[in-house]
Parts: C-alpha cells; sequence; structure tokens
C-alpha cells in the first residue's frame, strides 16, 4: 500500500545506525546497519499520508496521540539517528515552512507567551531548579548541580554586562524574577523586569518581596515595545544596561528590527546589553511541531542575523561566546527530572500533555548535543565602551556565585 512505500522510501536511506519499524498490520522491517537501534510502531497508516504535508508535525502530533509509539528511553537515540542520517533521511524534516508575517502582531504575542507559559508554575516546579531558570545552566563541572549550574550561569551572565552599583537594568523577558533580583542584590542596581506570562510576574513580585528588594526591583506585565512609550514612573526612562535571557526566540523573525530599535531607543550612550538566545546554524523557519505545539510564533535566528541586526542599529558587537554544550546538558537534567515526575504531570494534564513535553525535551536535547541548534550570548554597547577589560580572563576565573534567595522557591 502507497502509506508503507511513502516510509520505506524514506527508511531505506538510513546508513547509520538501525531502525526497526512494525506496520499497523503487524508487519516488521528493520532498516539501516550496525549502530543504535531505534523500535518504532506505526498503529495508524494515515500518519504516512500526513507526512506528505509536514513530516514534523504528522510524526510529533502522532507520537502525542499514540499513533506512532517510540519507547521512552529510545527518544534520545531516534534524534541522533536523524542527526546522523541527516542528508539521507531529508524527507523527516518538515515540508511545511510557516509564514511569519502575520502571526507576531503585538496583539497576538501575549496570547503566545501564555500558551507556553501559564500552564502552571507548579508544572515547572517539577522539572526545573529551585530558582525556577528556564534557560541553559552554566557547569563549570560534570558534577555541578542544576541549580549550582544555574546560579553560575546568572553570574556569568551579569559579569558580562559589568554593572556598576546605582546603574539602572532592564530586564526584557524576566521570567520569574531570579535573574533581576540576584542583579539588585549583588550590583546594588534598580531593574525593571518586563513579561507577558501571568504566572511569572506573580511568582517574580512574591519573589522581590521575600527578598526584601521590592523597592529597587519592579516587574510589570508588558510588552517591550511598549516600555519607551510608558507613562508609568516606574518603566519610563532609559536604562545603563539591558539583559534579554531566553526571549529572543519568541520575537518572531519580522520583529527583529523592533526589538533592537527598541533597544536602542532605551539604551544610554556608551550602555551595555546582552542577548542571550537560542540560535540556528543555518537559515531556516521554526519546526512546524514546535510552532503549533510549544513556542507559536517562535523563530530562531542565524548568529549572521543578529550581528547584522545589531551592525544596522550601529549597536557594537563586542563579544560572543556559543554555549550550545552547556544547553544539552541543561535539557539532560530537565528531561531526567519531567521524566521522574511522569505520574504527576499526567495527574495535573493527561498523557498526550506529558508525551508532547517529553518529544520536545528530547529533541531539544539533541539539537543542541548533535544538530545544528547554539546559544549565543552576545554582549553589545551603545558606541564602543571606554575602559573595557583586555583580556576575557575574569569571566572564566574563580567567581563567586550569585547569592541565594534566603526564604527558598518552595
Amino acid at each position: 500500500m502507497v502509506e508503507k512505500f511513502v516510509i520505506d522510501k524514506i527508511l531505506r536511506r538510513v546508513r547509520h545506525g538501525r531502525v526497526v519499524m512494525r506496520y499497523w498490520d503487524g508487519e516488521e522491517r528493520s532498516y539501516g546497519r550496525s549502530g543504535p537501534v531505534v523500535h518504532v510502531r506505526v498503529n495508524n497508516p494515515a500518519v504516512a499520508r500526513k507526512a506528505v504535508r509536514s513530516a514534523s508535525l504528522a510524526f510529533g502530533e502522532a507520537y502525542m496521540h499514540g499513533e506512532v509509539e517510540v519507547p521512552e528511553d529510545e527518544l534520545d537515540t531516534l534524534f541522533l539517528l536523524v542527526a546522523r542520517n541527516r542528508a539521507a533521511v531529508r524527507g523527516l524534516t518538515p515540508l511545511r515552512r510557516i509564514h511569519r508575517s502575520e502571526r507576531n502582531r503585538r496583539g497576538r504575542q501575549r496570547e503566545q507567551i501564555s500558551r507556553h507559559y501559564d500552564v502552571g508554575n507548579d508544572y515547572y516546579r517539577l522539572f526545573l531548579d529551585p530558582t525556577l531558570t528556564y534557560s541553559c545552566g552554566y557547569f563549570e563541572t560534570p558534577d555541578d548541580s542544576l541549580e549550582a549550574a544555574q546560579r553560575q550561569k546568572l553570574d556569568h551572565t551579569l559579569r558580562k554586562l559589568r554593572i556598576e552599583p546605582g546603574q539602572r537594568l532592564l530586564d526584557i523577558g524576566s521570567g520569574w524574577g531570579h535573574l533581576a533580583v540576584t542583579a539588585a542584590k549583588q550590583y546594588d542596581v534598580s531593574v525593571l523586569g518586563v513579561t507577558l506570562s501571568h504566572e511569572q510576574l506573580d511568582e517574580a513580585q512574591k519573589l522581590a518581596a521575600r527578598e526584601g528588594v521590592a523597592d529597587r526591583v519592579h516587574f510589570r506585565l508588558m510588552n517591550y515595545q511598549d516600555v519607551p512609550e510608558s507613562t508609568d514612573p516606574v518603566v519610563r526612562g532609559s536604562f545603563d544596561r539591558i539583559v534579554s535571557v531566553g526571549m529572543f526566540e519568541h520575537v518572531g523573525r519580522d520583529l527583529h528590527r523592533n526589538f533592537f530599535e527598541v533597544v536602542d531607543k532605551l539604551l544610554v550612550p556608551g550602555g551595555v546589553g546582552l542577548v542571550h538566545t537560542i540560535t540556528n546554524q543555518m537559515l531556516q523557519s521554526n519546526d512546524a511541531w514546535v510552532d503549533t505545539h510549544i513556542f507559536p510564533g517562535g523563530y530562531l535566528p542565524t548568529v549572521a542575523e543578529l550581528e547584522g541586526l545589531l551592525a544596522a542599529r550601529g549597536l557594537w558587537s563586542i563579544d560572543r561566546e556559543n554555549l550550545w554544550h552547556q544547553y544539552a546538558r541543561t535539557l539532560s537534567h530537565w528531561r531526567q527530572n519531567h521524566q521522574a515526575n511522569r505520574d504527576r504531570i499526567v495527574e495535573m494534564f493527561d498523557e498526550e500533555f506529558y508525551r508532547m513535553r517529553d518529544l520536545w525535551l528530547a529533541g531539544s536535547q539533541a539539537g543542541f548535543a548533535h544538530g545544528t541548534l547554539g546559544l549565543a550570548q552576545i554582549v553589545f554597547a551603545k558606541g564602543k565602551p571606554t575602559g573595557w577589560p583586555l583580556t576575557r580572563r575574569e569571566l572564566y576565573s574563580a567567581r563567586t556565585v550569585a547569592s541565594a534567595p534566603t526564604t527558598g522557591w518552595t
């Protein structure tokens, strides 16, 4: 039948590793050669027909619904084989490319962010570290805990900004607030954090109050685009430092120039900024399944795009670092925690939600470990700053880990 023909034609091109395929009628076929083995069961022939339009969307949704089964402990192997056979299994990449010109209008961004982040803080506590930091950690040794790595990442990031006491910092996409609170306590600065997530806003405000910095750290539920024109006395004005960690991925390609225009407006002359974002090695649209079910409206830029955007605004690129290996290790920790809490997650949501998020964590980890994903930290300035260090040595010397919250996150 034609459905078997479609799958067979793709998998016959596998050269590295082996795929054992069991079809809906019980027939079993083996593809590939020696190496890692993954077992796949297709329960519905319609999956093959859907794959003609978008292999990514068809597989992801079929896995969520149980129409395609892969042992949970073999998902890593599956994505490893996809990476190793990239040229041969080109048919498994998304065939549908998302047109973005109408996707990321300002009115839709809050909805897009809410779909991912407002599923509940209790869910994120199950697999993130106690600081609820939802971006890659910075592991200084293989034995570092996830929490230690996240505190080290905050320290590593804030060091790059070269913050001075009394300055004003804007955190675009402030998440659950730990970076803003750490900056205020460690560097004696005032901080404004903006987010589009109600859940994150509530938790961040509670953290600032518990840590005794609510007079210096303020959070607002607002779009970064609205900051320059705000009449809120806490919001209005310029900033000495601007940081954005794990938010630029949500901006959307059509609004990239707008993002840096806003940053340029808000940054004082000589001010320093840092963008921490996932990147793709090649220019391409977001994965169709990820766009539909995980991060709607997102886009992963290339490093070349980022550097071009900075240059177009006259912002001076000072330093760039790729932390891809740090993100692969972070995702490994997240997925282990996620799997350890499977029963609780299924109870909170359902089996389909758990499979969806586990598939995303596994695919993301593989993307950093074996695929085309990178993590760029780019430091830039509005004009060439004076007094910049001669070397980067201090970034990698023995450091004082960012102070922990005194009251905890329970």
